[in-house]
């Protein structure tokens, strides 16, 4: 019992550390780069959306 309440805070600690560390390496995005962020998400979710929609066209035209 005493061991795992010795833990706890060692986890905790590590948490706010590694989290601080993320905070620390991440950065905003500039203009292109996020320009170019939004055109692959946008077309990965074109691409998602054409595919249902094919299997949706060769549902209804089979069953």
């Amino acid at each position: 019992m005493e061991e795992q309440q010795e833990v706890r805070p060692n986890r905790v600690q590590r948490f706010i550390k590694e989290t601080l560390r993320v905070i620390h390496i991440t950065k905003k995005p500039n203009r292109t780069e996020y320009i170019s962020l939004v055109k692959v998400t946008g077309l990965g979710i074109a691409i998602i959306g054409l595919i249902g929609f094919v299997l949706h066209i060769l549902k209804q035209l089979l069953f």
